[in-house]
């Protein structure tokens, strides 16, 4: 039992991080601390915890502490802790990617926009972020009608001989083939910039100009044009809900419900809201809607590749806020302000992202109470004893036998599991062999989990019928493992979703559930979900080696000496023709290099 006397008596009261082990020496909680020793005292006072942080304090073993320079230092090595680590009882935000931006290239005399996402390595100005893709598509589609850039990429603009759909359609200009002029399409760059960094009102000023002048002159279709452009940027500026303001703000409001939590962003950017997002922190401390927030602000932020706004509202008073506002100004190069004592309209930001974390709590309880609903309905059906709260399927996916792909799709009682799915691509076996793709994934799948690197299943469904449910027994049983139900899903014989028959190994026997059977709606999400991730990665597999050229895989071929065997003969084709003789004629190809190009590039 854990000598909490002992170790407080030893703990120094300088800022800092603790983390928190079992017995078993897995990582429990991760926090940090202006005074570690008043902080940790905390949690082993006689009163006043919480049922929750009563069970984390029951498991503890050992605690580990690490000495910062200051509370705002141990608040990004806290954050840098949590990411790699993954203790059960923080705060975790599953989604951690970088958010996407409109790219508008800068180098090209014809310059190019469009979606991007990730590093910011190319020439160019990047507007955002926003929420999402497709937030990115709505801008890029209004910019694209309203101004006509292209959005093609380079290989392709570089190789027109004529114009493109995008072109009969009116979202571009054609410059490609040159049916606009440098200096007009850069007058249309320059005023989608414009659109893009809050200045409407400007363009249109300019725009309405032009348009004048173009009438004066007579050139009446391009006033036409220059109306229509007007007319979209006013419609425009009639829907935006944050019309009068300006700056980059993130609010945030919070919702907790049932041991749930949801958090719901707004993204404000020139004073025009871009989109919002609601995401669901896991949560097992009950923390106030204070606490929650500090802890997710932290981890939405440090160490991520978003960009920090200059200003963050929040729906709650934070308690760490000076040392948040350091640590975040330090990361974005620029002051940032966390504010929740709020009037007018930013107020009413914080009204609408509370208002949407309150209703998207409620529906994700709602559909997680429907889907737990099915976990029951599937448990009296194999009358089983306890419930069954997690399951895996596996499914099968080619074309013909070509880049076999098998996938593992995992369900709990709360939904998909993603970051537990598992793709495999099968090897060495013979084209089109769905019992032995299925074999060798089944093994590598439990060999891993045999090996500690994941939890096993209580329900393993596989897509097929006995072949398939024989492969799942024979990999199962060659690596020891035990109390796994596994169900086969064999489509009817109408092959149509509601005539599934399923096979229990367990008890030897085949179901036919009822076409509204909650139990039978469970395995057919599963199932279709398992289908799905195959399908895509299948595709994914097949399009590259498509794209490869067969050249790439030989070993002594780099790109120096693929580049002359197609230039020599003129294409890959006319290579595959060619004897071995006639190809080590090629510079720097020996003979006996010769000999294995053509070898590979005839093997059957």
């Amino acid at each position: 039992m854990f000598d909490s006397k002992r170790f407080l008596s030893s703990v120094t009261r300088k800022p800092g991080v603790y983390q928190m082990f079992d017995a078993d020496n897995h990582i429990l909680y991760v926090g940090k601390a202006k005074n570690l020793r008043n902080r940790l005292s905390s949690y082993f006072r006689s009163s006043g915890l919480t049922a929750k942080t009563m069970a984390l304090v029951q498991r503890i073993n050992t605690i580990e502490v690490t000495v910062t320079r200051s509370e705002t230092e141990a608040l990004v090595l806290e954050q840098s802790l949590i990411k790699s680590q993954h203790p059960p009882y923080n705060v975790m935000l599953k989604d951690d990617k970088g958010y996407p931006y409109i790219f508008l290239s800068s180098s090209d005399a014809f310059p190019r926009i469009g979606l991007h996402r990730g590093a910011k390595g190319r020439k160019g100005r990047y507007f955002g972020p926003f929420p999402n893709a497709s937030s990115v598509r709505e801008s890029l589609n209004f910019l694209q009608k309203t101004f006509r850039i292209r959005s093609c990429e380079d290989s392709v603009f570089h190789n027109r001989s004529r114009p493109c759909l995008q072109y009969q359609i009116q979202r571009c200009t054609a410059p490609c083939v040159h049916f606009i002029g440098e200096k007009e399409y850069r007058q249309d760059v320059r005023h989608a910039e414009m659109f893009l960094t809050g200045k409407s009102d400007s363009i249109i000023r300019e725009l309405a100009d032009e348009m004048d002048g173009a009438s004066r002159a007579l050139a009446f279709e391009k006033a036409a044009r220059l109306r229509d452009q007007i007319s979209a940027l006013r419609r425009l500026q009639a829907d935006q809900v944050a019309e009068g303001d300006s700056g980059d703000v993130d609010v945030l409001g919070v919702a907790s419900e049932a041991g749930s939590c949801c958090v719901h962003v707004l993204f404000i950017r020139l004073g025009r809201i871009l989109g919002s997002r609601s995401f669901f922190p896991s949560e097992r401390l009950g923390l106030s809607h204070a606490a929650l927030l500090s802890a997710f602000v932290s981890q939405f932020y440090i160490g991520s590749p978003r960009e920090i706004p200059r200003e963050i509202l929040v729906s709650e008073a934070l308690e760490d806020v000076v040392p948040l506002q350091e640590a975040l100004g330090a990361q974005g190069g620029h002051e940032v302000a966390i504010a929740h004592k709020l009037r007018g309209k930013r107020a009413t930001w914080v009204e609408m992202a509370e208002q949407a974390a309150r209703q998207n709590l409620s529906s994700r309880t709602a559909a997680q109470q429907r889907l737990f609903d099915r976990f029951e309905a599937l448990q009296d059906v194999l009358d089983l004893e306890q419930l069954p709260e997690r399951l895996e399927c596996f499914d099968i996916s080619h074309s013909s036998g070509e880049a076999t792909v098998a996938s593992c799709v995992v369900f709990d009682t709360a939904g998909p599991v993603k970051s537990d799915y598992r793709r495999f691509n099968i090897k060495g076996i013979r084209a089109g062999d769905d019992y032995a793709a299925m074999g060798q994934a089944l093994k590598r799948r439990y060999t891993r989990l045999s090996g500690g690197e994941g939890k096993f299943p209580n329900i393993l469904l596989i897509d097929g019928g006995k072949g398939q449910v024989n492969q799942a027994l024979d990999a199962l049983n060659a690596l020891g493992v035990v109390g796994v139900q596994i169900i086969g899903v064999a489509k009817g014989a109408t092959r149509k979703a509601g005539f599934e028959t399923l096979y229990v190994v367990s008890s030897n026997k085949e179901l036919v559930l009822s076409a509204d059977s909650p139990a039978l709606h469970l395995i057919q999400r599963v199932r279709d979900e398992a289908h799905r991730f195959a399908i895509a990665g299948h595709r994914a597999r097949r399009d590259k080696k498509r794209r490869e050229s067969p050249l790439e895989g030989i070993a002594g071929v780099g790109p120096a000496r693929r580049r002359a065997l197609l230039r020599h003969f003129g294409g890959l084709q006319e290579v595959k023709r060619a004897t071995a003789a006639e190809i080590a004629s090629v510079e720097g190809i020996s003979r006996k290099l010769a000999q294995t190009i053509y070898s590979v590039l005839h093997q059957e």
